[in-house]
């Protein structure tokens, strides 16, 4: 997730040394820090994938995490699955899966993708009437990995310890710290150190497992075999629509025209094959309307042309293009797409449809793509920790929240962040590191061309190029909402990930 506290925890007194002076006696009423204690409920289960039998162990619990001089930072949630009668672990691998937000909790890709259930929706990811539907989830990665879904700090149930900053989990390389520290910490906890290491990130996630690909290597000495991307965002100036970045629109320009064509705004030629429409869409976008752009108001009598070829491939009107100096931001083409059916356009997944006040303005009320997945993945997540998981906690299990903002981006400040280096320079170090990247044509959050220009522009070597696998499916950010997605994608990963281990 993209967008732009424990257990019940423990509280408990306690009354240091056996003798206190008199001066101790006369300050004993005064508030003592409260320590955080670990809590960890363990279940057992069993499920079926491909005609057999699954049967794991679930974890679901906290881990404090500490100075070297033991006090304690903050207490991070997680949920862990392994496979049972595993007798010897280094040749079992583990991945761990988290979201991005910033502000994220690890529901989506636990509860859509990757872990042994998944929440029932119908075979394009419309949501069932409430209440919501838990399914086994028969492409779960548990088949090949067990899994660990964490959720950074102030997300789900992770929380400061008691008098700590929140601001100090809250920014780029904050995050990367507290993450990576509790992966290592985990790691050494579960003696799995010559276990096979994934990460597995979606959105802003993949921002964070590109970050923690170095950090990983260069603190702890942690190599990784594999990294999964799904929804990419390495280099946000492809993302950012500021008046002097053009890079934007045109590596959005292919998922607008996937949009409209599939709400039929397409003239018939281009409504006839999907594939061969974006092919047409990419070429123009690197072509004539990068260099279009590149020129700015020096491109004089090419104008019109590219105005009419801009309304080709969107299905918005010559005059709207014009008006808006060739120049399309996201939120006005997911209002303007549909103006003429008083609808608007996701943001995550363009495929949905939104109803406004009224057909004027220039930006979505909300985001209908996100609207589907909050209810059924809240309600969800909420009741399998307390009825499966017969985890407890009377705090607010944060699905996504704004309390991480002001998000610090540190090093990045007044220019853009861009974590494709530190990535390649992991890859340089490791060139056993393989990545696997998932797109998806109607996201409109973290489009597919822009991920692919920034793998395109990290000067990998060619040898290393190779350890790079793309795949794009037809849906949007969680494309695995679409169970035909979710199953090719399950197929993508086992050959991904069985390439990893066996190089």
């Amino acid at each position: 997730m993209f967008r732009y506290y424990t257990l019940l925890t423990v509280f408990f007194c306690f009354f240091s040394g056996t003798f206190a002076s008199s001066q101790d006696v006369e300050k004993s009423d005064e508030p003592k820090e409260t320590p955080l204690e670990e809590v960890v409920v363990e279940t057992q289960h069993s499920m079926q994938v491909n005609g057999a039998s699954l049967d794991y162990t679930a974890r679901a619990g906290t881990i404090v995490m500490r100075e070297e001089e033991g006090k304690a930072k903050a207490s991070v949630f997680y949920v862990a699955y392994s496979k049972t009668g595993i007798e010897d672990t280094s040749t079992r691998p583990v991945t761990f899966s988290f979201n991005g937000g910033p502000g994220s909790s690890s529901v989506w890709l636990h509860l859509g993708a990757f872990g042994p259930k998944r929440v029932l929706m119908d075979k394009e990811g419309h949501p069932l009437p409430p209440p919501c539907t838990l399914v086994e989830n028969e492409h779960t990665l548990l088949e090949l990995t067990d899994l660990v879904f964490i959720d950074p700090v102030t997300t789900g149930f992770s929380r400061p310890a008691p008098g700590e900053d929140p601001k100090q989990f809250h920014g780029v390389t904050e995050d990367l710290e507290s993450v990576g520290d509790f992966i290592r910490l985990f790691v050494s906890r579960d003696n799995r150190w010559n276990s096979p290491k994934f990460l597995a990130g979606e959105s802003y996630g993949t921002t964070r497992a590109a970050g923690l690909s170095g950090y990983l290597q260069d603190r702890h000495g942690l190599y990784l075999n594999g990294i999964i991307l799904v929804s990419s965002v390495l280099d946000f100036q492809t993302l950012i629509f500021d008046p002097a970045n053009d890079l934007p629109y045109f590596l959005y320009l292919p998922s607008y025209t996937a949009t409209a064509w599939y709400h039929k705004k397409l003239s018939p030629d281009l409504q006839k094959d999907l594939h061969q429409t974006l092919a047409e869409a990419e070429a123009f976008a690197l072509d004539g309307y990068a260099m279009a752009l590149l020129k700015g108001d020096r491109l004089g009598s090419e104008r019109m042309k590219i105005v009419e070829t801009l309304a080709r491939y969107t299905g918005l009107s010559e005059k709207y293009i014009e008006q808006s100096n060739l120049r399309i931001e996201l939120h006005r083409f997911a209002k303007e797409l549909l103006r003429d059916e008083s609808r608007t356009v996701g943001r995550l997944d363009s495929r949905f449809k939104g109803i406004d006040r009224d057909s004027v303005g220039e930006r979505f009320e909300y985001d209908p793509s996100y609207a589907v997945i909050q209810g059924a993945y809240t309600a969800a997540m909420n009741d399998y920790l307390g009825r499966e998981l017969n985890y407890q906690s009377d705090l607010p299990y944060e699905i996504l929240t704004d309390r991480v903002d002001p998000w610090n981006f540190g090093p990045a400040q007044n220019r853009y962040l861009n974590v494709a280096e530190t990535l390649r320079k992991s890859m340089t170090q490791n060139p056993h590191l393989r990545i696997f990247v998932a797109s998806g044509y109607y996201d409109l959050a973290t489009p597919y061309m822009a991920t692919r220009y920034t793998f395109d522009h990290m000067a990998l070597d060619p040898e290393l190029a190779r350890n790079v696998t793309m795949r794009d499916y037809e849906a949007g950010h969680m494309m695995y909402i679409r169970e035909a997605s979710l199953v090719r994608m399950k197929k993508d990963l086992a050959e991904f990930i069985n390439s990893a281990l066996n190089q």
